[in-house]
């Protein structure tokens, strides 16, 4: 079995629907009648969790984006100031986050608010 994102013209996923067969998506989409892309649900961050092979970058979601240059799903951008990580696919706040306690993003002052 494997997971196969469906995409819209624009590029957007619609559904992630499983599969029984794996490299199927030529069939998948002839099945089904859009473009379906396989993913992966232990890849983030073009890292695979189990130590297998990662499918374009992150496992995708209702709302992500697929990019055909960089052939990876890439998450709604969460906040303006955020930019993409072309080699993760993730997006990434202009200041890191703190390593220890627990924050939240504040866009206004672009800047992590410690949660009290």
């Amino acid at each position: 079995m494997a997971h196969y994102a469906l995409i819209d013209n624009n590029n957007v996923v619609l559904q992630v629907v499983v599969w029984d067969g794996d490299d199927q998506e030529v069939v998948v989409s002839a099945s089904i009648g859009v473009i379906a892309k396989r993913t992966s649900y232990n890849t983030r961050g073009g890292v695979h969790s189990n130590g297998g092979t990662p499918f374009r970058k992150n496992y995708a979601g209702i709302g992500y984006s697929y990019n055909s240059t960089l052939d990876a799903f890439i998450p709604p951008k969460p906040y303006a100031s955020w930019s993409l990580n072309e080699d993760t696919c993730l997006w990434e706040p202009p200041v890191a986050m703190p390593t220890t306690g627990f924050y939240h993003w504040n866009e206004d002052t672009e800047s992590w608010e410690e949660d009290t």
